[in-house]
């Protein structure tokens, strides 16, 4: 699967505008028409911060997720951490390659680093509630300096 965008938002972080954006855990989304699922991958900011996967741990497919719960863990080499649901409804699929090798969320964070599909079980409100469009510039900008400021980016 292949979800490209030539835009980008940052000229020090790749940050494509053609998704939504968890504001406090560098989730991206990104719906697939057609399809009733949103694919969920982590941004370069967040990955910046956490440093190179070695490991990560997702729930089952099948589950019903919240928006704001955990829904896996992510092992790196700077911290470790929850990988926490973007969106509410039911995790419909789990990138298998990711799982054999975390780095790949690394060197291809927006394509083949996607990590979960949820099958949102409220799109239109929850979509509402992360950063995408013309919001994205100055959030990431303003990320970027809290990054800085708490010595998680050089």
């Amino acid at each position: 699967m292949t979800l490209a965008s030539t835009d980008q938002i940052s000229e020090t972080y790749h940050i494509p505008n053609d998704r939504y954006y968890d504001r406090e855990h560098h989730t991206w989304v990104k719906y697939k028409l057609g399809t009733d699922r949103v694919f969920v991958g982590l941004d370069t900011l967040g990955l910046a911060a956490l440093g190179d996967l070695a490991y990560i741990s997702l729930q089952a497919i099948g589950i019903p997720i919240k928006r704001g719960e955990a829904i896996g863990v992510l092992e790196a080499a700077k911290m470790t951490g929850e990988l926490i649901a973007p969106l509410g409804g039911v995790l419909v699929d789990r990138n298998e390659a990711v799982l054999r090798d975390p780095y790949l969320v690394n060197s291809d964070p927006y394509n083949k680093g996607w990590i979960i599909a949820i099958e949102p079980a409220n799109w239109e409100n929850e979509s509402a509630a992360l950063i995408s469009g013309e919001a994205i510039p100055a959030w990431i900008e303003a990320e970027i300096e809290r990054y800085r400021a708490q010595g998680w980016l050089d």
